[in-house]
């Protein structure tokens, strides 16, 4: 007995004395930034509270609840980790006004603070092979209430006994002979959490003496409160499908979608109740049946004044508070986490393959999520339907664009499918989303600017080979010249080619390449109008570069990632650089407003009236490819809409991946673009039969910002000049 005990004492220590649970690595959503200023509107931080389980109440009173006005929100924030620390909880008042969030006040000394964080939500924890999943709470943040619970139902001697209770196991055996059957236990809380550890969970009188054997070493060699926080963090509290749902952290998560610590009284008793059986009190299945085991264990509470008669009235009373079924504990987000695990390969190698209790923080916006879920279940459903093409698939990527981040992603017209990620994936024409790219190469040139006269004129191109290239309008229709602003709100293809010519291919390449485009472009005039392969994820980057005043930042799923101990682990990081002056990166973006407002993308603008967006439509060659990319202040967004054969849709951007761009912002509201011109920037006025910079006093020009460099008027008005009566009523 002697051997044996060391022999068992040896595998106690082992496991108690180490890292007791390979803890899932846990992936978390952005943090919620709230600062003056901040394109946050009142909406969407009531929607982002409720997406972390705050309880909306009348007036604040404890930590997780919040209250909300017609332009302010109230809210007790949790504490909770991140990558620059401990972040304490804090009582916040958050007004708003039109632009967004207008100031962040801290109610407990009335400071105005200069930014503020929600914290991420828990997208999900990526579990070992055991299949086991677990939120660990160390004992100090175990609500005592639960704990009194627990001793009470489970082991009202467990302070007193030795790890083995004699007593109870002969009380539970005169039971069970008088009722010829096993009806109650007379282990410990120790020995549930030997057999836990350590042992099958079949009935024969061997295990039972290993057991026993093992609880008395175990309560031997480790504190009560070391017992305890291993048993509630370990004991086994139900099924998320193929997930077993391990201890009293996750399983508040699970039932109720809120921290231990935030549980009622009546919650923390059903939480009791189901250690003794999670299925058979389901409690979604079997309501009545969890309401009266719960019921039981408050009565417990009463009878050892636990509670008092008006609390257990109050408790008993309650519904079972349960969180919705449609509000999900686990993110399904297969193609952003594909998009997660290739960087946290590529950008940290094989240092994380085994490590435990590791948190990802990623870019992920759960409201952009969400609203891009949305917008695709329902568009594609519309567009599948008129077109007669129920094979119609989908991708979309939308980026953050203050922090550079991919804030939504979807690879199939079924968000939830974990296959082929068409996001990231696909190498498809890009068609006509090239464009702003040929006309940012021009600008950039203080010779072009936007009132730039284009030949839009027949042409043909030779490849030297015999081969010829006839480029054509889509309304087959040519008008002789176009300015070049016209050229690109109405994306005109035969101007854009001789646009593209004339500042050489090389040169449009070099734009998109500095812009983040990471695949070869084929020298060949075809370019120019989106002979060039690649998926919404690029274009999704190089609009975001235009977006962001021309800056290149690599797009990022992960910001960072922390250890067990809550130490940074150290990635490459990713440089910017101005890869499109700012003064040209404003006046394409200049030129996609009026996209939006009168061009290829004007039904967009006649659905949002009110609103200042950004955008171009893009379609392949017969139609295989449709394409949208458009942003607003908050969110960068690329679309695709196609068939995996590479058949012909019968689409164009404007009439498929628009639509799906629209719907997404009917679900999550734009903010409009608030575009400041940057230094170099002026109102020029121009000829617009000619393009010649004019006087502002000269007749019949037309406004356009432009480059300072590039708007350098002539002495002489071609058209003469303004009288001074009409000047002085401008």
């Amino acid at each position: 007995m002697v051997a044996w005990g060391i022999y068992l004492d040896s595998q106690i220590a082992q496991k108690f004395s180490g890292q007791q649970w390979h803890l899932p690595a846990q992936v978390f959503s952005r943090s919620l930034a709230l600062y003056p200023d901040a394109p946050v509107s009142h909406g969407q931080t009531i929607a982002e509270l409720n997406m972390l389980g705050y309880r909306k109440v009348a007036n604040p009173r404890r930590v997780g609840e919040y209250s909300a006005s017609q332009d302010k929100v109230e809210v007790w924030r949790r504490g909770f980790q991140n990558a620059n620390g401990w972040q304490h909880e804090q009582r916040l008042l958050i007004s708003f006004d039109a632009r967004g969030v207008a100031e962040v006040q801290r109610l407990s000394d009335n400071r105005q603070l200069a930014i503020a964080y929600l914290e991420p939500v828990l997208l999900d924890r990526m579990v070992t092979q055991d299949r086991e999943d677990r939120v660990f709470v160390p004992r100090e943040r175990i609500p005592q209430p639960l704990v009194e619970a627990l001793l009470l139902i489970e082991d009202r001697d467990f302070y007193q006994h030795h790890g083995v209770n004699p007593s109870a196991i002969a009380r539970a055996a005169v039971v069970n002979v008088k009722a010829g059957r096993t009806v109650q236990g007379g282990s410990t809380i120790t020995q549930q959490l030997a057999k836990n550890f350590f042992l099958s969970s079949e009935r024969s009188l061997w295990r039972k003496v290993r057991e026993a054997y093992m609880a008395l070493i175990i309560d031997f060699r480790y504190s009560k409160e070391a017992i305890l926080e291993a048993y509630l963090n370990e004991v086994y509290m139900g099924q998320d499908r193929a997930r077993g749902v391990h201890g009293m952290g996750l399983a508040a998560q699970f039932y109720f979608g809120r921290p231990l610590t935030e549980l009622t009284t009546s919650q923390q008793a059903l939480l009791i109740a189901l250690i003794k059986g999670p299925s058979y009190y389901n409690p979604w299945r079997y309501g009545e049946r969890a309401a009266s085991r719960r019921d039981l264990v408050l009565r417990v509470l009463l009878e050892h004044d636990k509670l008092t008669t008006e609390e257990y009235k109050l408790a008993v009373n309650q519904p079972l508070q349960l969180r919705d079924r449609d509000r999900r504990v686990r993110q399904s987000l297969p193609a952003f986490f594909s998009l997660v695990r290739q960087e946290l390969s590529a950008r940290y190698g094989n240092r994380l393959a085994n490590a435990s209790g590791i948190k990802v923080y990623t870019t992920l916006d759960p409201l952009a999520q969400k609203a891009a879920e949305q917008a695709v279940v329902a568009e594609m459903a519309r567009i599948k339907a008129r077109t007669k093409k129920s094979d119609l698939q989908v991708g979309i990527v939308v980026t953050d664009r203050y922090q550079g981040g991919v804030a939504a992603m979807i690879g199939d017209a079924n968000p939830n499918f974990a296959g082929f990620n068409r996001a990231l994936d696909i190498r498809r024409p890009i068609g006509s989303l090239v464009k702003p790219f040929v006309y940012a190469t021009a600008l950039s040139n203080p010779s072009y600017n936007l009132a730039t006269p284009l030949k839009d004129e027949a042409i043909s191109l030779s490849n030297g080979q015999g081969k010829t290239w006839q480029p054509k309008n889509v309304d087959k229709q040519f008008k002789g010249q176009v300015p070049l602003l016209d050229a690109l709100v109405g994306s005109r293809n035969v101007p854009t080619v001789n646009l593209g010519m004339e500042v050489g291919l090389n040169s449009v390449a070099a734009t998109l390449h500095q812009s983040g485009w990471r695949q070869d472009v084929s020298i060949y005039p075809s370019m120019l109008l989106g002979a060039i392969d690649g998926s919404p994820m690029m274009a999704a980057q190089i609009f975001h570069t235009l977006a962001d005043g021309g800056r290149y930042r690599p797009l990022t799923s992960i910001t960072a990632v922390l250890d067990n101990d809550n130490q940074l682990i150290e990635a490459d990081h990713r440089r910017a650089t101005q890869a499109i002056d700012p003064q040209t990166a404003y006046l394409v973006e200049y030129a996609l407003k009026e996209v939006v407002k009168r061009g290829t993308a004007k039904a967009l603008g006649a659905n949002f009236p009110s609103y200042v967006l950004a955008g171009k439509t893009g379609t392949s060659n017969d139609n295989r490819d449709s394409w949208f990319a458009g942003y607003d202040q908050n969110n960068v967004a690329a679309v695709w809409v196609g068939l995996d054969n590479n058949d012909t849709t019968g689409l164009y951007g404007s009439s498929g991946a628009m639509g799906v761009y629209q719907s997404f912002l009917k679900n999550r509201r734009p903010m409009s673009l608030r575009s400041t011109p940057p230094q170099g920037i002026v109102t020029g006025y121009f000829d617009p039969a000619t393009g010649q910079a004019q006087q502002k006093e000269c007749n019949a020009t037309i406004a356009r910002p432009a480059m300072k460099s590039s708007w350098q008027p002539t002495a002489n008005c071609s058209h003469g000049s303004k009288s001074w009566w009409n000047s002085l009523f401008e």
